[in-house]
């Protein structure tokens, strides 16, 4: 037997793209392009093809960095620039990206007027402190209303990637292939080896059918004798 790791792709990314359904963030994915590459190239104005490890390494900050809500002074302290140049990559993202910028503020509205945010499929996640008097706990309610549709949404996908999987290995009369662990956007399976290619092909398969998006769902499969090797 060995270790087969199947992993989400910037599923969080994916997720923003369908929620704000931003044009520039759709056409990015829909290429399937490098998409920290794609964003160095609309924040810095650079060719795709020019882009440096450097500004791919901060357009990746930026990505993750305001799906989680991160203030300029955050992105500042982890880029090691400037609060003033960190916030002038905030603002050139958010003229590139406009749609993310409109959902974040409309999210942030429905959090204040409704008390809770919901995940794609429904699931709400209640925020008791969004209209608090402390600014500091009312803006950390705002970065998880936020970020809180995009982690659901990508813990609802793997979980009905799970019950599909599931499903496909009981109508199995062997016990080739065993889902053993599930790792934040990624699942991890003991494998026969004889059985390596059905795995793939079927996990791919059903992980990235779990449900539809504007953008693709993809995953990434690795295998190896110990979880290291399988990635």
């Amino acid at each position: 037997h060995v270790l087969l790791a199947a992993d989400y792709s910037q599923i969080e990314l994916r997720i923003m793209a369908h929620l704000s359904q931003d044009p520039n963030l759709l056409k990015a994915f829909a290429n399937n392009w490098d998409i920290h590459a794609a964003t160095a190239s609309e924040i810095f104005g650079v060719e795709l093809e020019n882009i440096s490890h450097e500004q791919r390494r901060r357009a990746k900050a930026i990505n993750f960095g305001l799906i989680y809500g991160m203030s300029s002074f955050g992105l500042a302290k982890q880029l090691g620039v400037e609060r003033q140049d960190a916030q002038y990559y905030m603002d050139r993202y958010f003229q590139r990206y406009p749609g993310v910028l409109d959902y974040m503020e409309r999210t942030r509205k429905k959090a204040h007027q409704e008390g809770f945010v919901e995940t794609l499929f429904g699931r709400r996640l209640y925020l008791p402190e969004i209209n608090a008097r402390n600014m500091m706990r009312q803006k950390a309610a705002e970065r998880a209303a936020i970020n809180a549709p995009m982690q659901g949404t990508a813990a609802d996908i793997i979980k009905k990637a799970m019950l599909a999987i599931a499903d496909w290995q009981n109508r199995q009369s062997h016990d080739d292939i065993r889902m053993v662990m599930q790792v934040h956007d990624e699942l991890v399976f003991e494998v026969r080896e004889n059985k390596i290619e059905l795995a793939q092909q079927t996990v791919r398969r059903l992980m990235e059918n779990a449900t539809k998006l504007a953008v693709p769902l993809l995953v990434s499969i690795g295998v190896g004798q110990n979880w290291d090797e399988a990635h």
